[in-house]
C-alpha cells in the first residue's frame, strides 16, 4: 500500500483497495495498473507531497519523466492508471478534483503492428518440426496449431478448459474467453481438430471436461501433471519450439494471431470476417495485424536500380 494513501487515513485507503477489486476485472489490466499506481505515488511521495496536494503539474512533470524511460504505449496506459484511480477517489469524496484529468499523454498513433509475422511456409516448418512421440509434443503442436487458426490470444487459450473443445453434429467449436468476460465461439479448423483430438487422446484427459486443456509437464518424463499453462509456460514452449525450428528467436505467442490473420486475408479472406473471429472491438485493430502489403513495398522498393 503506498505511503501517500495511507497517510491519507482508512477512507482513501480502502476506495484505493476498492478501485482494484470492484472496477477492474482483468487480472492483466488489475496488475499493470497497480505497478503504474504504486510508481507514481512513491514518486510525489518523494517530494513531499500528500494525497491531496497532487497537482496537474505534478502529473505532467511525471509523465514528461515517464518519457526518458518508457515508449509512448506504457506512458499512455500509466496515465490512464493515474486518471482512472484519481476518478474512482473523486467520487468516493476522498480528494476534490482528479489532477491527471487535464493532463495530456504524448502522441501515438499505429497504422502497422510491430509484431513479427512468419509465412505460411514458416508456419508449417514449425509446426512440422515439433517431435509428437510424446504427449508434450502433441500438445506444443496443439497450442501452436490452436493460436494460428483461430487467432487467439494467449491468455484466451492458456484458459481453455476441455469442455471448451467440444462437438455439435460433424463440426467442431471453440469456446474462447477474451477479455472483459466475453465469450467467443469460433468453429475448429480441421487441422485443428486433428492437432487437439490426438493431443487428448495421448494426453488421456479427454474425460475431465472441467480440467483445462492445456497442462504442465511433468519434469522431462513427456507427461502432463494436473496443473494448466500460463502465459509464461506458453512463452517458453513457443521460444524452445521456435530455436529448434530455426526461425526467428523474437517469434513470440502474439506472432501467431497476426501470421493466421495475415494468412487468412491473403486466401481472401475480408477485414470484418477476420475482426469477428480475432473478437476485436474495431476493424482498424485488426487491420494492425494485416501483414499482406509487405511483399507488395518490397517489390515496389526493388524497381530502385542504382
Amino acid at each position: 500500500m503506498p505511503s501517500l494513501i495511507v497517510d491519507a487515513g482508512q477512507k482513501a485507503t480502502r476506495r484505493f483497495l476498492e478501485f482494484f477489486t470492484a472496477q477492474i476485472r482483468n487480472r492483466n489490466t488489475r496488475d499493470a495498473y497497480h505497478r503504474a499506481l504504486v510508481d507514481f505515488l512513491a514518486w510525489t511521495g518523494d517530494r513531499n507531497a500528500s494525497l491531496e496536494q497532487i497537482e496537474p503539474i505534478q502529473v505532467a512533470a511525471y509523465v514528461e519523466y515517464l518519457m526518458t524511460i518508457y515508449s509512448p504505449p506504457t506512458v499512455k496506459q500509466h496515465l490512464a492508471a493515474i486518471r482512472m484511480c484519481f476518478d474512482w477517489l473523486v467520487t468516493g469524496q476522498v480528494v476534490a478534483s482528479n489532477p491527471a484529468a487535464s493532463v495530456r499523454g504524448p502522441k501515438y498513433v499505429v497504422k502497422r503492428g510491430k509484431t513479427p509475422v512468419l509465412s505460411a511456409e514458416e508456419a508449417r516448418q514449425l509446426l512440422d518440426s515439433i517431435d509428437c512421440s510424446t504427449a508434450v509434443g502433441l500438445r506444443d503442436r496443439a497450442l501452436i496449431s490452436l493460436m494460428i487458426f483461430t487467432f487467439a490470444r494467449v491468455s484466451a487459450v492458456t484458459a481453455l478448459k476441455v469442455e471448451d473443445y467440444y462437438h455439435i453434429g460433424k463440426r467442431s467449436w471453440i469456446r474462447l474467453h477474451e477479455k472483459g468476460g466475453k465469450f467467443l465461439e469460433v468453429p475448429a479448423h480441421h487441422k485443428v481438430v486433428d492437432d487437439l483430438d490426438a493431443y487428448l487422446e495421448a494426453g488421456g484427459q479427454a474425460d475431465d471436461s472441467q480440467g483445462p486443456l492445456f497442462r504442465t509437464a511433468i519434469g522431462r518424463s513427456g507427461f502432463l501433471s494436473e496443473r494448466p499453462l500460463t502465459r509464461q509456460d506458453a512463452l517458453r514452449i513457443v521460444k524452445r519450439r521456435v530455436q529448434a525450428a530455426g526461425l526467428s528467436e523474437r517469434l513470440c505467442c502474439h506472432t501467431f494471431r497476426a501470421t493466421g490473420i495475415t494468412a487468412y486475408l491473403e486466401n481472401g479472406g475480408t477485414i470484418e470476417k477476420a475482426q469477428l473471429i480475432a473478437g476485436h472491438e474495431s476493424p482498424r485493430t485488426t487491420k494492425l495485424y494485416d501483414r499482406t502489403s509487405d511483399e507488395l513495398s518490397l517489390d515496389e522498393v526493388e524497381r530502385i536500380l542504382i
